[in-house]
């Protein structure tokens, strides 16, 4: 991209941030003309798109691994990725990172859904909906099956997973050094949301499971329209595509790229929770002094 492309688009990025956070209150003559956007303000938006990324040609990386992380959304510096939890009395345009990506599945935004994040098993939503809610029978309903009534609606017991039961997040991505640039550089490839299994959620069952994996290249369309609320001012707000490009997240890595068949770190440091974080830092720190080194002599 050149400069005046990058230019245009910092210049197109700091003006949708501010629309979004104003979103034309102060000039509002009437509470229905919130939200509503002026003629500057929609061709401006129009023209916003999440930031291409560059081609990486593969004889300009010199060196890449691998890594998965947990985003674990119990630490505060995460917090923009889990709230909104509770969407009834606010706007429309807050809403937490996973009420984004199945809205968007939903809708048919997000095709690119997998079982796996080596994106071998490909999924639609047909095919998570058993993941993501589940459907039973009380005893009354029950009763009226066998006696070949309809069971009546109220005798149905729905559970959707909703924001509020997401635990944490798994991302993997590829950190590389491009030669071209002389840069260590890092490239998110897929994101799932981990909650408790359904089936269970409502016993007391605390094993997570990952939802489903999203091929991140293919949500950076949806995610960069949907704005984040990351601190106390209002005006300044960011996409959850820059700030999950960005990294604005605190991750722990718990897998890497190995020849023993990518094992987690879990699987050779086994119930001992504080040796598996030091082994977390131990790689990240190695994936860091790699750039460092390349200019050591």
């Amino acid at each position: 991209m050149s400069w005046k492309g990058f230019l245009v688009y910092a210049f197109v990025m700091m003006l949708s941030a501010a629309s979004f956070g104003q979103a034309n209150i102060l000039n509002a003559k009437k509470p229905d003309d919130i939200g509503k956007k002026s003629e500057t303000q929609a061709l401006v938006d129009a023209e916003d798109k999440p930031l291409e990324y560059g081609y990486v040609g593969e004889r300009d990386i010199l060196w890449s691994k691998g890594t998965w992380e947990i985003i674990d959304l119990d630490e505060r510096v995460n917090f923009p990725l889990y709230y909104p939890i509770d969407t009834n009395n606010i706007g429309t345009n807050r809403r937490s990172l996973y009420d984004v990506l199945v809205g968007a599945i939903k809708k048919g935004k997000i095709q690119n859904i997998y079982a796996d994040s080596y994106f071998t098993e490909k999924r639609t939503l047909k095919d998570i909906r058993g993941t993501l809610s589940k459907i039973d029978t009380t005893d009354l309903g029950i009763e009226q099956y066998n006696a070949g009534e309809e069971v009546d609606e109220q005798f149905i017991d729905r559970r959707d997973l909703g924001s509020a039961d997401i635990v944490e997040y798994h991302i993997r991505g590829l950190w590389y050094f491009d030669k071209r640039l002389a840069e260590l550089k890092y490239r998110l490839l897929g994101i799932a949301p981990v909650a408790p299994d359904v089936n269970f959620i409502d016993s007391g069952q605390t094993d997570l499971v990952e939802l489903f994996w999203v091929w991140y290249p293919d949500a950076r369309e949806v995610l960069h329209e949907a704005k984040v609320f990351t601190g106390g001012n209002t005006s300044q707000t960011v996409s959850f595509d820059h700030l999950l490009n960005a990294r604005r997240f605190s991750g722990v890595i718990y897998k890497e790229d190995n020849v023993q068949g990518d094992r987690s770190i879990d699987e050779y440091i086994a119930d001992n929770a504080f040796m598996q974080l030091l082994e977390s830092q131990r790689i990240k720190e190695q994936i860091r002094n790699f750039e460092q080194d390349m200019w050591s002599y």
